[in-house]
């Protein structure tokens, strides 16, 4: 049985004239699509950018309003590449563009050594036979690396990044070593880290992580960044992400 729609407007955060497209029957976006747009290194010479598994476009939203590039978002799941579309429509936003394809297939769609920057918020759980899924299917995808994993992701960034391209992804930290492992087993360096903390002393359980194609060796770890103060409340450094004074 198909569910009722329950579309909503959202303001996307606190970015000033930023609307998205929600439905509440499906997995809408996280604090971690504000923090990955925020995280990419961005120069004049930025032409053209690609979001892969871009949810209802927040990355590219948020990315339109640092840059004039190029910027194309690559949804597979129907219902949620419709929500991006009305996003972008929302925001008259004409430097972005939305595809419907399945991120394995979307090197036939450009050439090699096309893009130059390439982000990521991908599903962030490993599926096998026991893994526990949501009863919504799309939810699960969204979820789980149920038709994407880990190396789709990266070995599509090395066929379509340009030469000294970035691939800049927010994942969970507990992954880190095998982002790394992949990454370097694909000519990707990995350049810059920062870790997400959900509260002072506690572990961290997101990382942003940014690497260069057939990059010279040399990483950063950035500062570390804080969401919450211990009442729960955002810390200044995420308001300031979100745009709050």
């Amino acid at each position: 049985m198909k569910k009722e729609e329950k579309k909503v407007i959202n303001d996307l955060v606190n970015y000033k004239n930023l609307k998205i497209m929600q439905d509440k029957n499906y997995f809408n976006f996280s604090l971690d699509s504000i923090l990955l747009p925020n995280f990419v290194n961005i120069t004049p010479n930025t032409k053209k950018i690609l979001d892969l598994c871009t949810g209802n476009a927040p990355i590219p939203l948020i990315l339109s309003t640092r840059t004039k590039a190029n910027i194309i978002g690559v949804e597979l799941q129907k219902e949620i590449y419709k929500l991006a579309i009305e996003s972008v429509k929302l925001n008259h936003s004409d430097n972005i563009e939305i595809i419907n394809e399945d991120v394995k297939k979307v090197c036939k769609k450009f050439e090699t050594d096309t893009f130059d920057i390439i982000t990521c918020n991908p599903p962030y759980f490993k599926y096998n036979k026991n893994s526990i899924l949501n009863e919504n299917d799309i939810k699960s995808v969204a979820r789980h690396e149920i038709k994407i994993t880990l190396e789709d992701i990266i070995l599509t960034a090395k066929k379509l990044l340009k030469n000294g391209g970035s691939l800049c992804m927010v994942h969970r930290t507990d992954r880190l070593i095998e982002i790394i492992e992949k990454m370097k087993k694909n000519n990707i360096e990995p350049k810059r880290i920062q870790f997400i903390y959900p509260k002072k002393n506690s572990e961290s359980n997101i990382i942003l992580i940014d690497g260069r194609k057939n990059g010279n060796p040399g990483l950063k770890v950035l500062n570390p960044l804080i969401v919450h103060n211990e009442d729960g409340s955002y810390t200044n450094e995420v308001l300031k992400i979100f745009g709050s004074d």
